[in-house]
């Protein structure tokens, strides 16, 4: 009755708007207080956490990413964009999608790619002709469109958070962030595709005037975006060609953002803009650790209790088939994506899932893949996907008008899922290609 009585008391301090953080904290502290553990296992946990090397690329990457939101970068690949594709059909809505899926693999939130880039594109495609309802559909999509791009902070995050993990036979997953770059590159490039074909169809349905292909546009534009550029194939390339790990291609990108965006292009001033920047960003990092700590000694009872084995064993007995149990699990994401941030349901949900599709044999690289796919659908899935109330803030409409405009996408995206999740080769041909010579 007791222990009753305490979980009720903690969902309804959760709806009442209590930190996720502190929930989960107490939920550990009375778990090991129940088993008669010594609570000071949570702490352990925690520091084990904090010994981690790949821990420093989370703050790194993250800094990097606000600081082209808050330079002209935004604009800048705009440009670059609209010079190499305005001339195609639909192509400036593929300009939306091709600068937001960049801008988003960097900043690693689709919140901050809605406000600084949807603000720029919207009143450019309504000027165009693009429908209105088309327009905020392309625009709250295009949101979290680069999650599976590296340097993608949910890609870094997952890494860590299911290498720290236990399969049901006790042994750890062999995923790296390095693997998981490398395998969200081909199954990110189906999303944009398959969206840039649907882009295109509306275009021409549409009867939207293209703009002429000129190579005078096309070099002024490389020129002005000739330092960020080179940031994508500096990083994979560093990782890939053996220059430097991960970690110290997010020590890399930090410096080299900084530098351009402060000393070249000067959109920002060193003393003024970057100590914000640095206090805004860390708040954000911040968050993530302390969620990763609290949720990390969960992780580690839920492991010694043997609850993975559990489920896994209790799965069984209704579902033996790995297509029915990839059906559920993909239902069972993007309820997930809908109702929490992507950090949360990274840091809470991948242990528990990580087992039991190990146990299924399916790959925890491409596990991986299928778990971003899905929650960056589920920032759009209604009644409550995150990104459907940015949008109706930024551009000012009611929720029912953007519900309405994102149902094409959400179901273009479904089908994509779909290829993603039966076929892992997508996820992992590079991975093997490149780690298992």
């Amino acid at each position: 009755m007791e222990t009753i009585l305490i979980a009720l008391l903690l969902i309804a301090l959760a709806f009442l708007g209590s930190p996720l953080f502190s929930i989960i904290g107490a939920i550990a502290l009375l778990a090991f207080h129940a088993v008669e553990i010594d609570t000071s296992a949570i702490i352990v946990e925690m520091y084990r956490l904090a010994s981690q090397p790949t821990l420093i690329a989370i703050p790194l990457f993250t800094f990097a990413g606000y600081v082209l939101a808050e330079s002209k970068t935004p604009k800048r690949l705009v440009a670059l964009s609209q010079a190499f594709f305005g001339w195609i059909p639909g192509g400036l809505a593929i300009v939306a999608l091709v600068s937001c899926a960049i801008f988003t693999a960097f900043t690693g939130a689709s919140g901050v790619t809605i406000i600084a880039l949807g603000g720029l594109m919207y009143p450019i495609l309504l000027q165009q002709r693009y429908s209105e309802k088309f327009s905020l559909g392309l625009l709250t999509t295009s949101g979290s469109l680069g999650l599976l791009f590296p340097p993608s902070l949910p890609l870094i995050l997952y890494a860590m958070v299911a290498s720290n993990s236990r399969t049901v036979g006790g042994s750890v997953p062999d995923v790296t962030i390095d693997k998981l770059f490398v395998a969200g590159i081909l199954p990110g490039i189906l999303l944009v595709a398959i969206l840039a074909a649907y882009s295109i169809h509306q275009g021409k349905r549409m009867h939207i005037p293209r703009i002429q292909f000129n190579w005078k546009n096309i070099w002024i534009t490389v020129k002005d975006a000739a330092w960020e550029i080179p940031l994508p194939f500096l990083i994979i390339g560093g990782i890939y060609g053996g220059i430097f790990t991960a970690t110290e291609a997010a020590a890399v990108t930090a410096f080299y953002v900084l530098i351009v965006e402060v000393f070249i292009h000067q959109d920002l001033k060193l003393f003024s803009d970057i100590p914000r920047i640095i206090k805004e960003s860390m708040i954000l990092v911040g968050a993530i650790f302390v969620i990763l700590g609290c949720a990390m000694g969960l992780t580690n009872y839920l492991i010694d209790e043997e609850v993975p084995m559990k489920l896994f064993t209790l799965i069984q007995q209704f579902i033996s088939s790995k297509a029915v149990f990839l059906i559920l699990l993909n239902v069972f994401l993007l309820i997930v994506g809908m109702m929490t941030d992507i950090f949360s349901a990274i840091i809470v949900v991948v242990p528990l899932i990580i087992p039991i599709a190990i146990a299924y044999d399916i790959n925890p690289v491409h596990l991986g893949i299928i778990f971003l796919t899905n929650l960056e659908i589920g920032y759009l899935t209604p009644p409550v996907g995150l990104n459907l109330f940015i949008s109706s803030f930024r551009f000012g409409q009611p929720i029912s008008k953007i519900v309405q405009s994102v149902l094409p996408y959400i179901g273009i995206l479904l089908v994509a899922l779909i290829i993603i999740t039966y076929v892992p080769q997508l996820s992992l041909w590079l991975v093997e290609l490149f780690f298992e010579k």
